[in-house]
């Protein structure tokens, strides 16, 4: 098992110098790769390539690029640029968002997500490969049967023909169609004791191609908060848990409720979500479970944490991203660190 660094996004109380000190941090202490997202504020591939210049060894990866942000070529052409730029170290991480941010930011529908995915990968696959691009399918059709347009290739050689490209999935059918169509899974909430029914679709999608879980990268984005009072730890990160399980979606339509309702939460989801929704985000937060969060998350003293890196290692993580919840630059270092050591200390290293 690989550590990794989940930046997320550029936020009120972040800066651009912040995540790249962490981003380069991270490269000296041998993590493997470092991931940004995007949402309705900083995008993802402007971060990387930024990231991607003023550093040497380490991956960089979107977590993700939104599908219905830009057509499949677009993302093509982003994802060759920089693993270009890179040398080589570009990892591509795909999602379709939600129904909210598709159709409320981007102005695109959200019906068929998963026939959608599987077009979007199709494409993006002949584009970096540099083969002519024509596709008919249900919701791409390249080129266009009644226009001027030609079938054409990338108009560069990028230094691979393949880029990695992982799937962000939460429900059963992304999970199986992650293990068919990509290379790796960006994991959330994911608990190692509740993690072999996610990957027993992740199979499934493998099988689809003969192949196993070899070589495919189980990649979960794990909040992290070190310290003596496990209690403590948790209340950092239960507003970020409370937005997700309650606020991240409609009332019908929330992947990550419905996440921790399979997990074994509805009552507790069922509440977060009310109180979210209501505006009452306080009290939504300390409903959150303190279980959920300590199965999520890795929370309290460094010895504790080294327990339970060795834990997602057994429970078949190969690459342990880990989300920082600090109030500054120098409390993320010194997490980097801290973390650094413990992973050595938990001996999964690989």
């Amino acid at each position: 098992m690989r550590l990794g660094l989940n930046l997320g996004y550029q936020t009120s109380w972040t800066t651009p110098a912040d995540h790249l000190a962490m981003a380069q941090e991270a490269d000296r202490l041998g993590y493997s790769v470092v991931w940004t997202a995007e949402a309705y504020g900083s995008d993802s591939p402007s971060m990387l390539a930024w990231i991607a210049g003023q550093t040497e060894r380490i991956d960089v990866g979107a977590a993700v690029m939104q599908i219905p942000a830009r057509t499949p070529a677009m993302t093509a052409m982003t994802a060759a640029t920089i693993d270009t730029l890179s040398g080589g170290r570009f990892r591509l991480g795909l999602g379709v968002s939600g129904p909210q941010v598709s159709e409320g930011w981007h102005g695109v529908r959200f019906a068929k997500p998963l026939a959608r995915t599987r077009e979007y990968v199709d494409i993006v696959k002949l584009a970096i490969a540099r083969k002519p691009v024509a596709y008919d399918g249900e919701h791409y059709r390249l080129p266009l049967p009644d226009g001027a347009g030609k079938a054409l290739r990338l108009g560069f050689h990028p230094p691979r023909k393949a880029v990695p490209i992982y799937l962000a999935a939460v429900g059963p059918k992304n999970l199986e169609l992650a293990g068919e169509i990509s290379d790796g899974w960006l994991a959330v909430f994911f608990a190692p004791d509740a993690a072999e029914e996610s990957l027993q679709h992740i199979r499934r999608g493998r099988e689809k191609i003969g192949a196993g879980l070899d070589g495919f990268d189980v990649c979960p984005s794990v909040p992290v908060m070190i310290g003596d009072d496990i209690a403590a730890c948790a209340d950092v990160i239960r507003f970020y848990a409370a937005l997700y399980v309650g606020g991240m979606g409609s009332r019908e339509q929330n992947f990550y409720n419905q996440l921790a309702v399979r997990m074994g939460y509805a009552d507790e989801a069922r509440k977060v979500q009310d109180l979210y929704l209501a505006g009452n985000h306080r009290e939504a937060a300390e409903a959150v479970p303190q279980e959920f969060i300590e199965r999520t998350s890795l929370i309290g003293p460094k010895e504790r944490v080294t327990e339970r890196i060795r834990e997602f290692a057994a429970a078949g993580v190969t690459t342990l991203s880990v989300s920082l919840f600090v109030p500054d630059r120098d409390s993320g270092i010194e997490n980097l660190r801290a973390l650094a050591e413990a992973y050595e200390a938990s001996g999964v290293a690989g």
